[in-house]
């Protein structure tokens, strides 16, 4: 049993398919809907870091 998963296990890193259109498509869903899900605070994150550089820009 072992043996037959460690042999899957490594047929799995040896494969070289590459990442199908479909996985990429379910990335950059799971990506969109974070960014709609947070949106509000990476707005405020992005405020605040810029008000910060603005700052410190004008203090040199």
């Amino acid at each position: 049993m072992m043996i037959s998963l460690f042999g899957r296990f490594r047929n799995f890193l040896e494969e070289e398919d590459g990442i199908g259109v479909v996985e990429v498509i379910l990335i950059l869903l799971v990506l969109v809907g974070l960014v709609i899900i947070f949106k509000d605070q990476i707005v405020s994150l992005a405020k605040s870091i810029f008000s910060s550089i603005n700052s410190q820009v004008n203090t040199i």
